[in-house]
């Protein structure tokens, strides 16, 4: 988040939400650890983040600045009582068995994709190293987690995306190179230990005049099979993005309008089987430096053809949304998915960084909308800050709250809870909360917050949360006041 750095602005993978858990007993959730199967056409493929096998989601959190700009990753793992940071296991390029070198610049966990990599039933974790543009895979295990044992140099990417573009149950990975689209490369799962993968395929992203600024990957026709919507821009400018369809033969470039945007998710918000792509406005087709910008989210809903005519529009503005519509919130600036109330239908986090509160500029807020047969809705929109009753700390200008947010199921109870993130926290070291979801929504007496030191990672100057796993990164560079 240094002013200026074009590789801060880097957006990570946004996925479709987790789907609901099954089987939760006493002693925890009953995830069977077995071999990927295709998922049936209209079936929605169950995404894991669970990196020791206990069946509880953990939460990857990057601090690509964190140790003099070196970067590290710290996994918090899930329990039955939510994230519990006093088990995190954190990793950077001086853990044993991580290639490279932890030098300054180097920005280690820039992006994160959490995927089961080689079909174990455990997750695995992407992790891309921004100032070499090159993606190292750390290896989960049942019982003990993330680790650097083991860990290989899958390749070369300034862009990373994980889903199973081909429908066959195995993870895969896109990898994309800095003004280089054209040369764009799908990696085909199970990966073996040795970071081979089973098969790789360009993928057709146009032209090299532009860079990729996001990704975003979910089944939106609904076959099965994950597509791919890839946000471009070219310098300061937003350009329209592209959407790839997945099926057997990987991903083949659709003539489907995907319009100029920042962030962006899909999401399954009317429970149709189809995913839906929600996306932060570029205002003024503009993607650095719009933070006068009150934010506007956009849908696109899922067709068997891809992204549809129908749309809805969402503000501060609307109705049934906390908040007013005022410059400079940046509405959207971060974006999730995942099914809060346990309808089936996947809800919408955004995050709202530049909101003030109590006269406290860009405190931040975070803002959960949440799907109904018809779609998204602003009808029972939650807001949490750190001034909001029950949830820990105080709302301070420049703590940036829902800088990055995700949507994950941490404690078994098959329904997703918020992790937020308030990246400026105490001078820019950094810090994460979350809230538990209860009652048909997210209840604020459950939220509990955690810093890097909580997590045995190096504080200073972290930028701790700036980078959430399987989620579009804020684009704040220059935002901040350092």
């Amino acid at each position: 988040m240094h002013k200026g750095r074009k590789a801060a602005a880097a957006a990570g993978a946004g996925v479709l939400g987790a789907g609901i858990l099954a089987g939760v007993s006493a002693a925890g959730p009953a995830w069977a650890l077995s071999a990927p199967s295709p998922a049936a056409p209209g079936e929605r493929a169950e995404v894991r983040e669970d990196f020791n096998g206990d069946g509880y989601g953990d939460l990857a959190v990057g601090a690509p600045e964190g140790g003099g700009d070196t970067g590290y990753v710290t996994v918090v793992y899930g329990s039955a009582e939510g994230l519990d940071p006093a088990g995190a296991t954190v990793i950077d390029q001086s853990t044993p068995g991580v290639p490279g070198d932890p030098e300054p610049g180097r920005r280690f966990g820039s992006h994160i994709a959490a995927r089961d990599l080689d079909g174990d039933g455990v997750t695995d974790l992407a992790v891309q190293t921004g100032g070499a543009d090159t993606v190292t895979a750390l290896w989960g295990a049942e019982g003990a987690g993330l680790s650097g044992d083991g860990a290989v140099l899958l390749g070369r990417a300034h862009h990373l995306a994980g889903g199973d573009f081909d429908g066959d149950g195995a993870s895969d990975l896109v990898f994309t190179e800095y003004m280089r689209g054209a040369e764009s490369s799908l990696l085909l799962g199970p990966f073996t230990r040795d970071g081979e993968p089973a098969g790789a395929r360009k993928v057709d992203l146009g032209g090299s005049d532009w860079d990729v600024f996001a990704l975003a990957a979910g089944d939106v026709t609904g076959d099965g099979a994950d597509d791919l919507v890839a946000i471009r821009s070219m310098e300061e400018g937003a350009r329209p993005g592209l959407f790839l369809a997945g099926g057997a033969d990987g991903l083949t470039r659709e003539e489907a309008e995907v319009p100029e945007a920042l962030s962006a998710v899909i999401g399954d918000f009317d429970g149709d089987g189809r995913g839906d792509l929600a996306y932060r406005e570029a205002p003024g087709g503009v993607v650095e430096g719009p933070w006068t910008d009150a934010g506007v989210v956009r849908v696109v809903y899922g067709t068997p053809e891809g992204p549809g005519t129908r749309t809805a529009e969402f503000t501060q503005a609307t109705p049934g949304v906390p908040g007013a519509h005022e410059k400079g919130d940046l509405f959207g600036a971060a974006l999730a998915a995942g099914d809060v109330d346990g309808d089936g239908r996947d809800d919408l986090a955004a995050g709202v960084p530049g909101e003030a509160i109590g006269g406290e500029a860009k405190a931040g807020a975070a803002v959960v909308l949440y799907g109904s047969e018809s779609g998204l809705t602003g009808a029972g929109a939650q807001a949490f800050n750190q001034a909001t009753a029950g949830v820990p700390g105080v709302a301070e200008a420049g703590d940036l709250f829902g800088a990055a947010v995700r949507l994950l199921d941490a404690d078994g109870d098959g329904l997703a809870g918020l992790a937020a993130s308030a990246p400026g926290e105490n001078g820019y070291s950094g810090a994460v909360w979350s809230v538990r979801a209860a009652g048909g929504g997210l209840d604020a007496s459950t939220a509990a917050s955690f810093g890097p030191a909580d997590a045995g990672s190096p504080p200073e100057q972290a930028v701790f949360g700036a980078v959430f796993g399987n989620s579009t990164e804020s684009v704040l560079w220059g935002i901040e006041d350092r």
